[in-house]
């Protein structure tokens, strides 16, 4: 067996340098992960399940396309995810200051994630589905274990942004409003911090190769961070970078380029083996002359993602517009228009359909190729806040401002 290489880092306060994270030279293997977790003490105990779903009957909507409706939340929904493993579990966050793991089918509550002291932004599973944290604003990140219902580990931090599961480790990352990145090994506890420039750390990514990390910061920098050494490979500031605070970034199936997205009406292709720009995509040059002003306030891009069968590359703006460029030509192809500002877009995996959650509630489905759109989905009476799909692209899990997370069924046209 190949040896590995193993990280020295410095905790906080006086204590010694110790040994916290293994990252294998190679992508660990299911059985290694299961032996990982086969050493780890946790406390046996199931809290009792509820429902927090109602019928169609019971709602007021004028119109609800939706399959299900979870509405257990008491407050806003500010995020949703699925679990990776089966696509059979989600947890919501909310204004309410809780998170819920619930089953897809049917809405039943698995367990109800509590103790946190500001509204849950940030609520995500593992990557084999055995773990699932939840962070509030306030910095207070907790993890449970999703087969004993129990927490097993938290941790607080200053005001949270952003949080993110390593790829194929129980390992997990977040961005801090003072700028600093953490990542600890979990349920264990062994962190390291990524050192802060001194303004909000406000989005972030693992990359696909599980050793580098991507972060953008309010000031428009971009920093690649190696997750090994604690050191920063690339950082992409002044023209390259982004001229106000990114709000978003995804990268490509084999992690060589990331693209990134600012409240500067901008969306930069970076290859991340150079750190160089290599493209830049803005709807800026072709509006209509004197429309600037408060149009471009409010442009700013909410929401980036890549096709997976086409080089194609999507950017959603809060003005409203989905913009479908060729990533070879960097040409604009399509311009995709909502009657309200879009907040998230997702790519469907094996199709040319992107999908766009809206201010005005509803979910649409927009063939990439054409730049018609496929359908739409309506059934909240507030903003979309946040979406998910799963992996066949036949179910959509929304999160609202209406206090509810639904599931849609997403009809599958011929394409």
């Amino acid at each position: 067996m190949a040896d590995t290489e193993e990280l020295a880092v410095e905790l906080h306060g006086d204590e010694e340098i110790i040994e916290v994270i293994d990252l294998n030279e190679t992508e660990p293997t299911a059985d290694d992960l299961a032996e990982e977790f086969e050493d780890v003490d946790f406390d046996e105990a199931a809290g009792d399940a509820d429902e927090g779903w109602e019928t169609e009957d019971e709602m007021e909507a004028d119109q609800d396309d939706s399959e299900l409706t979870f509405s257990k939340h008491t407050g806003s929904v500010f995020c949703v995810s699925l679990d990776p493993a089966s696509n059979s579990l989600a947890v919501t966050g909310g204004e309410d200051d809780k998170g819920f793991v619930w089953r897809v089918s049917d809405g039943e509550v698995l367990f109800e994630c509590t103790g946190h002291k500001d509204s849950v932004t940030c609520a995500s599973f593992s990557h084999d589905s055995k773990l699932v944290a939840t962070g509030d604003m306030s910095g207070l990140v907790k993890v449970w274990k999703v087969e004993t219902k129990e927490e097993v580990w938290s941790f607080e931090v200053g005001d949270l942004e952003w949080m993110e599961w390593h790829r194929c480790a129980p390992v997990l990352l977040a961005g801090a409003a003072d700028g600093s990145v953490w990542m600890w090994k979990v349920p264990g506890g062994d962190c390291r911090t990524f050192q802060s420039p001194g303004c909000r750390a406000v989005c972030g990514a693992v990359l696909p190769d599980g050793k580098r990390a991507v972060v953008g910061y309010e000031d428009g920098v971009v920093r690649f961070w190696d997750l090994k050494q604690g050191n920063t490979i690339h950082v992409i500031k002044g023209s390259d970078g982004h001229q106000g605070a990114l709000t978003c970034m995804a990268c490509n199936t084999d992690g060589s380029l990331v693209l990134t997205g600012s409240v500067d009406s901008c969306a930069k292709l970076i290859n991340t083996a150079t750190g160089k720009v290599v493209g830049v995509f803005s709807i800026e040059d072709s509006k209509a002359a004197g429309s600037k002003g408060d149009e471009e306030e409010s442009n700013s891009v909410e929401s980036v993602g890549f096709c997976k069968v086409l080089p194609l590359i999507a950017v959603a703006y809060l003005g409203g517009t989905l913009a479908i460029y060729d990533m070879s030509t960097q040409q604009l192809r399509h311009r995709c228009q909502h009657k309200a500002g879009i907040v998230q877009l997702q790519w469907e995996q094996g199709s040319t359909v992107v999908v766009t959650g809206s201010l005005d509630g509803a979910l649409r489905l927009w063939d990439a190729r054409s730049g018609n759109m496929v359908s739409e989905y309506w059934g909240h009476a507030a903003e979309i806040l946040n979406f998910t799909l799963n992996r066949e692209a036949s179910l959509a899990l929304t999160a609202s401002g209406d206090h509810q997370a639904k599931v849609f069924c997403l009809q599958k046209p011929d394409r």
